[in-house]
């Protein structure tokens, strides 16, 4: 078990190297927060943000800790004998998800609450509870269907149930970055094509520099549960989209705004979400190997495995995950700062880089130069600070 560990940690950095960004990317010139900022907001953000970390931290160890329990003292409920054990083990699935996603819920209210007291939260928390019962009920299907899939081939295959599961998990990847868009997304948010107007003439307009095809560009109810602002990219083939928060465009300049479309047109460019399917590809078997060792470990023995075996494979799971996470997080970072540099090669606006990136900080909140660990283990952006430092060098090197 702990080789099959070390092996997929490995291959994750492998592909990491594999894919890691090699040209376009801007590389920051050294800068100091304080130079940007203004020792109010510094420790504004800091009396924020770094609680929020311990907050989540102590999440992630109530699930991980229900979850070592469950497999410590595992119910007998689970143990059968079943006439529809695949039917059973879907059931389990999905009250596992629902009670490991309810335990930390004390933790999460606190920290909600702070980022009310921040003035980030707009929900009510009627809306918040109606938003947590839909994406609980969600995760509860998600669960029941991968504990039936699981538990039918570990059955059928104790010791290589992996490989299969493997081409289970990366085509539930791609059905989901392609379906996301146009079934789950619009669950919890509305969307709208963005009007005509100078935002949407500047969005041709960079697509055309760019030479890239944008799909379709809509704009998010963000503001209705929260002030931050932000944009993203999502979906493949007919449902690729450009998403914009409504909050971006009515707070912020159209030279701000120009900017962050060019980093998302910079995810287009470099085909970043079709690439981060054919990372999870390489990944997956290896991880799920390790998974299945551990699993094979930590779950009660029994002649014909059951629902009995889910909160093992659940554990060694959530452990396989948070590693390999851990690493690409490395390649997230990279890929986030090659489309920050593609925005300030298609636009040639270092000044409005710098000021975005200063005001979205104090806007959201956000630590401009975090704890090095929580970016190491956690951080999927540059830091602020660094990605200052990217619109600094680029401003230099005009």
């Amino acid at each position: 078990m702990p080789v099959a560990i070390v092996v997929a940690v490995v291959i994750a950095e492998a592909a990491v190297a594999l894919m890691w960004p090699r040209h376009g990317v801007i590389e920051p010139a050294p800068v100091r927060a304080a130079s940007y900022f203004s020792g109010t907001d510094l420790e504004r953000a800091r009396d924020f943000r770094r609680p929020q970390v311990l907050l989540g931290l102590a999440a992630m160890a109530v699930e991980l800790g229900l979850l070592a329990l469950l497999v410590a003292r595992p119910p007998r409920r689970l143990r059968g004998p079943f006439r529809r054990p695949i039917l059973a083990a879907a059931v389990a699935g999905a009250a596992l998800s629902v009670l490991v996603n309810a335990a930390p819920l004390p933790v999460q209210v606190v920290a909600r609450q702070r980022a009310k007291d921040v003035g980030l939260v707009t929900q009510s928390w009627p809306g918040y509870g109606f938003d947590l019962i839909r994406s609980w009920a969600i995760g509860a299907v998600f669960a029941a269907v991968g504990a039936a899939i699981a538990v039918g081939l570990i059955r059928r295959m104790p010791r290589t149930w992996w490989i299969p599961g493997s081409v289970a998990v990366v085509a539930f990847g791609a059905i989901t970055t392609y379906a996301g868009p146009i079934v789950l997304d619009p669950i919890f948010n509305r969307f709208t094509p963005l009007p005509a107007g100078q935002t949407r003439t500047d969005v041709l307009d960079l697509a055309r520099k760019a030479g890239v095809e944008v799909g379709q560009v809509y704009v998010m109810d963000a503001s209705r549960r929260t002030t931050a602002a932000n944009a993203y990219v999502n979906g493949l083939g007919h449902t690729k989209r450009v998403v914009l928060y409504d909050n971006l465009l009515d707070d912020f300049s159209r030279d701000e705004t120009r900017l962050v479309v060019a980093h998302e047109l910079g995810h287009v460019r470099y085909h970043d979400v079709p690439r981060g399917l054919v990372w999870l590809a390489i990944v997956t078997p290896f991880g799920l190997f390790a998974a299945s060792r551990m699993t094979l470990r930590l779950a009660p023995k029994e002649e014909r495995p059951g629902p009995a075996v889910l909160p093992a494979l659940a554990l060694s799971v959530a452990v396989i995950v948070f590693l390999i996470t851990t690493v690409s997080n490395q390649l997230s970072r990279r890929v986030e700062a090659r489309a920050d540099s593609f925005s300030l090669q298609l636009t040639h606006d270092p000044g409005a880089f710098i000021s975005f990136q200063r005001r979205i900080a104090v806007k959201n909140v956000s630590d401009p130069d975090p704890w090095d660990w929580t970016s190491f283990l956690f951080g999927t952006h540059p830091t602020t600070v660094d990605r200052i430092g990217t619109g600094v060098a680029a401003g230099e090197g005009r």
